[in-house]
């Protein structure tokens, strides 16, 4: 049985860091994404990496603050969040399956994990 499962959200100030972490099991993949859905909207894309190369690709609003990375020994992807701002407030999932930006391509995802930043 395929389980994603994310940690590592949670409430910090504007301009602070957060490291999200999704662990999968049940199969590898070819690559891997985040997306995140805010109250009230939908569930947008935020990164994918490529799991051969660790090639990673990020919506524009990233602008350089986030870092998708892969652990291959742990089956393990990161998402490593700096200079939050409260508009990043949202549940964070990751995904598998699929090698898009479009939510309903990817076939697997995670619980979610909630990611508060506060003024």
């Amino acid at each position: 049985q395929v389980q994603l499962v994310e940690s590592g959200g949670g409430l910090v100030q504007a301009g602070g860091s957060l490291k999200l972490s999704c662990a999968a099991s049940g199969r590898t993949f070819g690559s891997m994404g985040w997306f995140r859905q805010a109250p009230g909207k939908e569930r947008e894309f935020v990164a994918a990496i490529i799991w051969s190369d660790g090639k990673g690709w990020y919506a524009d609003f990233v602008k350089g603050r986030f870092t998708m990375s892969r652990e291959c020994a742990k089956n393990t992807v990161y998402l490593q969040m700096n200079s939050l701002q409260p508009e990043d407030t949202a549940v964070y999932y990751c995904a598998a399956g699929a090698i898009s930006r479009t939510a309903s391509d990817y076939d697997y995802w995670g619980q979610g994990t909630q990611v508060t930043v506060s003024s």
